[in-house]
């Protein structure tokens, strides 16, 4: 984590590595896809998805290439894991409970609502979700200022895929009021994104493939011609659900834990154009 991070609300985050065994194994046409039907304004299957697995190897794109990068933001963009973390253990001190940084590790990258819920559970409390939510955003929103930074070369390389004339989304489990602070601190509002997909809008969270599903058809373009930027073992498993290529960084988990991605790099900084548009599996440079 950076040296910002550190300290944050006097709370010792978790290892920026997380440990395995702790990890839940919990707009146009809709091109290529299942139909699908929208309730309460989310995207949700109409018949309960299958999600197969790929073979590694296998190349996702056709003759003419990636045409989109989707970005994950938490552990992907924005080193915020360390912040939300904090956040959501002061939130369950002021309700007089003590959980640990730690509790929350097999719930990364599902969304609030299981970050919370997840821990909620396991020590047998009683949880008002909402309000127990809008308060860790309200304490999150308070330490993004000062404390949240960017990966390095995070928005270089966003930049640098818009300029080569791919499309760029992000979809976060987050919620929408998460997403928009965070993407605004690093200097990439949501406004500059061709789209952005929160967890409010789709049903099944991570490992689920639909907030990547969701994301390709707002961009208007096939899954297989999608290239998905994941941190977490959950987000990976989404995007080879979706049949899309996955580059993951190890910058939350170990790399050892993300090797159902097609590629891994140490970092953001490490990847490249040529891994975002090449279709066979790399050997991992770490």
């Amino acid at each position: 984590m950076g040296p910002g991070n550190r300290s944050v609300t006097g709370l010792s985050p978790p290892s920026r590595h997380l440990s395995p065994g702790k990890i839940d194994n919990a707009f146009g046409p809709r091109l290529g896809e299942p139909q699908r039907a929208r309730t309460s304004g989310r995207f949700r299957p109409t018949t309960l998805p299958t999600y197969p697995r790929f073979r590694h190897g296998r190349a996702v794109s056709s003759s003419s290439g990636i045409t989109a990068v989707i970005f994950d933001m938490d552990g992907v963009l924005t080193d915020s894991e360390p912040l939300i973390n904090a956040a959501a253990v002061a939130m369950f001190r002021e309700k007089g409970h003590q959980v640990q940084a730690d509790d929350f590790i097999p719930f990364v990258g599902t969304g609030e609502d299981r970050y919370l819920g997840g821990v909620a559970e396991k020590h047998g409390i009683q949880l008002d979700l909402p309000e127990a939510k809008r308060r860790t955003y309200e304490i999150y929103l308070g330490l993004v200022p000062e404390k949240l930074r960017a990966f390095p070369g995070a928005v270089e390389f966003v930049q640098t895929c818009r300029k080569t004339g791919l499309r760029v989304a992000v979809a976060s489990s987050a919620d929408r009021i998460k997403i928009e602070a965070n993407l605004e601190k690093i200097g990439l509002p949501a406004s500059g994104w061709d789209a952005v997909i929160s967890g409010e809008e789709v049903v099944l969270k991570k490992p689920a493939p639909d907030i990547f599903l969701a994301a390709a058809q707002k961009l208007g373009v096939l899954p297989t011609r999608c290239v998905v930027i994941e941190d977490a073992v959950n987000g990976v498993a989404a995007a080879r659900a979706a049949g899309m290529r996955c580059v993951a960084v190890a910058q939350t988990f170990p790399a050892a834990l993300l090797q159902d991605a097609h590629l891994v790099r140490s970092k953001i900084q490490d990847v490249s154009l040529k891994d975002i548009t090449s279709s066979r599996r790399l050997r991992p440079r770490l």
